[in-house]
């Protein structure tokens, strides 16, 4: 019975359909609005870091802070958003089916998304928005901006309805069978953005609407920033999850392995479910208005999401061992050279893989109740921010496009572009290093975030962060390199490669790994698991905070006076 159990676990994981051109049509729809949101973002970047230097002006009026929030909303939500929806979808309609009914209705969800996301970047370049992507209040946006941004969120949880549907039809046909791995990803990766978005939508629908309509005259800030980061944190592992889709069932088939375990691949997606919501208080640690408490139970619940991640850590270079081995590795690290360096789609990811050591440990620090006094609000959290999303992340993505728009596309991922690619990987690596540990040592110098070039009145202290944002302009230059190798290499795979088959690269489990356990299909349990977290997390703090929190404030335009 054992043994037929893990035929079917074999089987299961191998499973591969084709992706029809209509469905190709749509996973391509949200990788364009990506790569658009990239250049554009990309450029905003590159235009804050010129200003920060106090040598640069921006041209025709444009303020700063209209530029900053482009740069944070552009890339920080839409560009992940739009990549990771159209991700999901291609791991879907690969691993389980997608019906044409569901496709239309995906379609719908791209719509609603677009339309909402045309809304909220109008409203920042006419200059009636400028908040920043984290719209804190009392700064007051247009109505439009959140109406837009509303209509991003409610298109997100459509496609997440599809991407459920899409499994449950599935399981269905496949009764007593465990769901396809990368298929169990998605959904967690799409509850844990239902749950978490469910914040964010009630304080822009029930707070920020009525309040930017007029019909309130002062808004609670506390709750609103609560409900944020209750959303904020959160999104990070949305971001990160793909990712690790990618680590744990794609790259082991990149360098000729398979994956180290089906288990620890779920458990640490589970674990991940359950301890990066309840923790929005961690980013809180300075706000007063909450019990500390509460913020120590919340920090330490931040701290067990190390679990997951050192799991995936070990499951990761157990896979490029085992594989470096069984390719007759010899010696302690001799499994390194049998690794496939010169392959982009295995390099670009790992080197996101190694920027994430750096990028974990500065969130330790972020977290930590006395270490965050250190460091917060200054730019070092801009650079930590930089080397997880924009280092991790984005070179994960990268390397997923590198097979996934030529497969989608009908083209080849020819020596040349791969060369290309290997070039990109390593300016983007070389400008984030410069550009992020500038940021990092001029935030322990106590140079501020979400602040405009500024002498500060000729302060001794301000004098230090000289060198160090002509240094992030530096870093930031090379960047905008790499985003326009990236964006040509996105036109070149789109359009121009040649004609041809790319493999879509789906790793089967080892031979010898443990047979999945049924009660990974228990989706009952976990979301149980993970409301049950929430609510002991934040019942209690928020019902004193709408219980004694002071007057609400009333609205800042921006610019102040408007």
């Amino acid at each position: 019975m054992q043994l037929a159990k893990k035929v079917i676990d074999k089987q299961t994981s191998a499973l591969a359909l084709p992706i029809s051109k209509p469905e190709s049509r749509l996973y391509m729809s949200f990788l364009s609005v990506a790569f658009i949101s990239l250049f554009i973002g990309g450029l905003m970047g590159l235009l804050q870091v010129f200003v920060r230097t106090g040598k640069f002006t921006l041209p025709f009026g444009i303020d700063y802070y209209q530029v900053l929030t482009v740069h944070g909303v552009i890339l920080g939500l839409v560009l992940t958003t739009y990549f990771i929806i159209g991700f999901h979808f291609s791991l879907m309609g690969k691993t389980v089916g997608i019906s044409d009914k569901q496709r239309k209705i995906a379609w719908i969800a791209f719509w609603i998304m677009v339309i909402g996301t045309i809304l909220t970047a109008t409203m920042i370049l006419l200059g009636e928005a400028s908040v920043l992507y984290t719209f804190y209040a009392p700064l007051r946006a247009h109505p439009v901006f959140y109406i837009g941004l509303a209509l991003v969120v409610v298109g997100s949880w459509i496609a997440g309805f599809v991407n459920w549907h899409q499994l449950a039809v599935w399981k269905k046909a496949h009764p007593g069978e465990k769901s396809p791995l990368l298929a169990f990803m998605v959904t967690i990766n799409t509850i844990l953005w239902f749950i978490a978005s469910l914040g964010v939508a009630v304080a822009v629908l029930i707070q920020f609407i009525p309040w930017s309509l007029g019909f309130a005259e002062t808004i609670n800030v506390l709750v609103s920033r609560t409900l944020f980061w209750y959303f904020g944190h959160p999104l990070v592992y949305f971001w990160l999850l793909p990712a690790y889709m990618a680590w744990y069932a794609i790259i082991p088939k990149i360098i000729g392995g398979k994956l180290f375990s089906d288990s620890l691949a779920r458990m640490s997606f589970v674990l991940f479910l359950f301890f990066s919501i309840p923790v929005g208080f961690h980013h809180q640690l300075t706000e007063p208005g909450i019990d500390p408490t509460w913020k120590f139970i919340q920090v330490v619940l931040t701290f067990m999401v190390v679990i997951p991640s050192l799991m995936t850590a070990f499951s990761m270079f157990a896979t490029f061992e085992i594989t470096g081995r069984r390719k007759g590795a010899k010696g302690l690290f001799g499994w390194l050279k049998k690794l496939p360096w010169k392959d982009v789609r295995f390099l670009a990811p790992f080197i996101g893989m190694v920027a994430f050591i750096p990028g974990g440990a500065g969130g330790i620090i972020n977290a930590s109740h006395q270490m965050n006094a250190v460091v917060h609000n200054t730019i070092w959290v801009t650079g930590h921010f930089h080397l997880t999303v924009a280092t991790t992340v984005m070179l994960t993505f990268f390397g997923i496009s590198y097979w996934l728009i030529p497969h989608l596309r009908g083209r080849k991922l020819t020596p040349k572009i791969n060369r290309l690619g290997i070039i990109q990987a390593i300016v983007w690596a070389v400008g984030m290093f410069i550009m992020s540990g500038a940021m990092h040592i001029q935030g322990l110098l106590g140079g501020p975030r979400r602040s405009s070039y500024s002498e500060y009145a000729g302060g001794d202290q301000v004098t230090e962060w000289i060198g160090y944002q002509m240094a992030q302009a530096i870093g930031g230059t090379i960047l905008f390199v790499g985003i326009l190798l990236m964006v040509y290499i996105f036109i070149k795979l789109t359009f121009f490669a040649p004609k041809g088959e790319e493999e879509f690269p789906i790793a089967e489990e080892e031979e010898n790994a443990e047979a999945t356990p049924a009660y990974f299909e228990n989706w009952k349990l976990w979301i149980g698991i993970t409301v049950v977290l929430i609510l002991a997390a934040y019942t209690i703090p928020f019902i004193d905070i709408i219980q004694h929190s002071p007057a609400g404030s009333v609205p800042f335009d921006f610019p102040i006076g408007r």
